[in-house]
């Protein structure tokens, strides 16, 4: 959806812009286009620069509680420097990279409840004002699909996915929040876990996959979370058994931490360590020289939760853009209050 603003903060007769993504998904790492189209208002304008801001919808945990709000993660300048005359139209075309580590906000076309945005931001004569938004779609990179894949045909659940504020100690994240996809355990596991957390945090050369298991307390003991990351290169997804694979992830998970969670697959100590909240321990994952293949298509629960409506912020037919579209507004009237 696309939204048309008058740049208010220019004055009454300005410019108007209009920017136009081109269709589907985007991964991580993977190119943003499209086109920023300008009408001249009552006068001649110099366009000094037109720039576009990555914005996503965070949540941050501090003491007094939990607050939300909108965070540039990507600002880049993709046209500007011409004179735009009364009522005249140009369309300005643009490429840029997303960052890697830009988050999912959909599986198999079902949205997650991640609000991304993309904002247009226009200088005239020494005046900026905010003038379009539309929503951004980013779909998962071939590993972290297999991931979630794989969790899926083991038996979890999708419950909700959203962006925390902060870093993951000993990781090498780079942008100032993470995505969390939460699941729910299968049977197996329920007795000793109350949830999984996923996190991907991508790169040039493949993905760390970060997991956490909020861990059930006993009749004498309380319930903790526990950590595990785990590093893919982009190019194992096709010779390696995922199913294998991360049900050897999360056995380990359980089992490192005492739990007597019964399994099928071992667990093997060399494709990762276990971390809490602030130790991390770093270990390479070996290759797979055997010729595995990916499971079929279909995401089991995980995309069934997805599909049912589960995710946040997503109730029914609503459109993303205009939820991209409400934070946004709020987000800039506190700016205003500044």
């Amino acid at each position: 959806m696309v939204f048309k603003r008058l740049l208010g903060a220019i004055g009454v007769g300005a410019p108007s812009v209009d920017t136009v993504l081109d269709d589907g998904p985007v991964l991580p790492g993977g190119s943003l286009s499209g086109h920023v189209h300008l009408e001249g208002g009552r006068t001649e304008v110099e366009i000094e620069h037109i720039t576009l801001e990555l914005i996503a919808h965070v949540e941050a945990e501090h003491e007094q509680g939990e607050s939300e709000g909108a965070v540039v993660f990507d600002r880049r300048t993709v046209g500007g420097g011409f004179r735009l005359a009364e009522g005249e139209r140009r369309s300005v075309p643009f490429t840029l990279t997303l960052p890697w580590e830009t988050p999912v906000t959909e599986l198999h076309g079902q949205p997650l409840g991640i609000v991304l945005g993309v904002r247009t931001e226009l200088a005239v004569a020494g005046a900026k004002d905010k003038g379009d938004l539309d929503a951004l779609r980013v779909g998962p990179l071939p590993v972290q699909e297999a991931v979630l894949e794989a969790l899926g045909q083991l038996g979890f659940g999708f419950t909700s996915a959203d962006l925390e504020l902060g870093h993951i100690h000993g990781t090498g994240q780079t942008l100032p929040f993470y995505q969390e996809i939460e699941l729910t355990p299968p049977p197996r596991y329920a007795h000793a876990v109350n949830e999984i957390e996923v996190t991907f945090l991508a790169t040039p050369g493949g993905v760390e996959v970060v997991l956490e298991a909020d861990k059930r307390g006993g009749l004498f003991t309380s319930g903790h979370d526990v950590l595990s990351r785990f590093t893919v290169s982009h190019d194992s997804v096709h010779h390696t058994d995922w199913n294998a694979e991360v049900g050897n992830w999360i056995a380990g998970l359980v089992e490192r931490h005492g739990s007597s969670a019964g399994h099928s697959a071992p667990y093997a100590p060399a494709y990762g360590h276990d971390m809490d909240h602030h130790g991390h321990h770093h270990d390479r994952h070996p290759g797979h020289d055997g010729a595995h293949h990916r499971s079929g298509p279909s995401t089991g629960a995980v995309v069934a939760g997805v599909a049912a409506g589960v995710a946040v912020g997503v109730v029914g037919g609503m459109v993303a853009a205009e939820v991209v579209e409400e934070i946004l507004e709020d987000d800039d009237d506190e700016g205003d209050e500044d």
